[in-house]
C-alpha cells in the first residue's frame, strides 16, 4: 500500500509542470494535447519501475493524482499570472 501512495504523489509531481504548461495554451490545440499525454509514457514508466502489478483498484486513485497534478500546475500558473 505503501508503493501506491508513494506512485500517486509521484504522479501528482510528475504532473505539476505540464499542468502549469498547459494552463498557458490554446485548449484543444496540438500542443495542449501534448501537455496533457506526454506525462503518460513517464507515469507508465514510473509504475513499472516500482513493479506495482496492474490491478483495476488502483485506477481511480491514480487517475485523480493525475489530474490533481494537472489541476494544480494551472492553479500554480493562474496565481502567479495573476499576481504580476
Amino acid at each position: 500500500m505503501e508503493r501506491i501512495a508513494l506512485l500517486a504523489l509521484l504522479i501528482v509531481l510528475v504532473n505539476l509542470p505540464f499542468g502549469y504548461w498547459r494552463h498557458g495554451l490554446r485548449r484543444f490545440s496540438p500542443t495542449w494535447f501534448v501537455a496533457i499525454h506526454a506525462p503518460v509514457p513517464l507515469i507508465v514508466g514510473l509504475r513499472v519501475g516500482m513493479a506495482l502489478p496492474w490491478r483495476l483498484e488502483t485506477f481511480p486513485l491514480l487517475a485523480a493524482s493525475y489530474f490533481t497534478g494537472q489541476f494544480l500546475g494551472a492553479r500554480i500558473r493562474a496565481k502567479r499570472a495573476h499576481r504580476v
